[in-house]
């Protein structure tokens, strides 16, 4: 595992130390405004390693969530085929089987929102577990306040009730959606109706990678599996209307995640 010790330091405060890198990563609680989402699910952690695990669990519990925890992936399998399951935080390494394997049997009887948590950062990872049917996907080390809005994230998607947002700020980036105005710092820039609702769309997430069909089904209120030239040339146009490509960055093979440039 990538992470090994694991000490709480202070209340609300979680300490994280990767012996690869001899770095300390902290993540302080998130207690957010949506607490009778958390009072009322019921979060599944796959974990091996006892340290993370430990500290995850008291994180989240901290945020009202109940929280079961298993070590293998069989376990995580007759777990979410038990029900009461709704959202479930997955490592890929497992003692009996790889976390990708334990999403695509979950995928063949149940839509619960799968958020994989791990140490593998590359391209061709996310893309596998992506294809297999997660929902999300965050690369440790990482600190509870992101994880409890990732969560919020996948839970609204998938209960289809996402809150109205009118003013959207991703670093320099500012966005508001009852004018329909765009700018990056002091300068406005104009964007056709749709190049600004994809932008909008991905702002709303900002690190979250969105499958192509997806946004073909959200923003262009269509259902396409052939080509997507259309998405492709608005996400071109946007990149070069925001001044640099960073912004917009692309996951072969799934679709489009929107990133804070400094």
């Amino acid at each position: 595992m990538f992470m090994s010790s694991v000490s709480r330091l202070g209340e609300g405060r979680t300490t994280y130390f990767s012996k690869e890198t001899s770095k300390v990563f902290v993540g302080y609680s998130h207690k957010c405004s949506e607490s009778w989402h958390s009072l009322s699910m019921t979060i599944l952690l796959v974990e091996d390693d006892r340290a993370i695990a430990d500290a995850l669990v008291d994180g989240l519990r901290d945020n009202g969530y109940k929280v079961t925890h298993v070590v293998l992936g069989s376990e995580a399998i007759e777990k979410v085929r038990g029900g009461g399951i709704t959202t479930v935080i997955l490592d890929l390494g497992l003692p009996d089987m790889d976390g990708t394997e334990v999403c695509r049997q979950i995928r063949t009887f149940s839509h619960v929102p799968i958020i994989v948590a791990s140490a593998r950062e590359t391209e061709m990872d996310r893309v596998t577990v992506l294809d297999m049917g997660a929902d999300d996907y965050v690369v440790k080390p990482f600190g509870i306040k992101e994880l409890v809005a990732r969560i919020h994230a996948v839970m609204r998607r998938a209960s289809g009730t996402v809150a109205p947002v009118t003013h959207i700020e991703v670093g320099a980036l500012v966005i508001d959606t009852k004018s329909r105005t765009v700018s990056v710092g002091e300068k406005s820039i104009a964007f056709t109706p749709k190049e600004f609702d994809l932008l909008a769309y991905l702002a709303r997430e900002p690190g979250t990678v969105f499958r192509r069909a997806d946004i073909l089904r959200d923003v262009w209120q269509t259902t396409w599996y052939g080509t997507t030239k259309t998405l492709d040339a608005h996400v071109a146009s946007i990149r070069k209307k925001l001044g640099n490509a960073e912004w917009v960055d692309s996951v072969r093979g799934v679709g489009f995640t929107l990133r804070v440039v400094s």
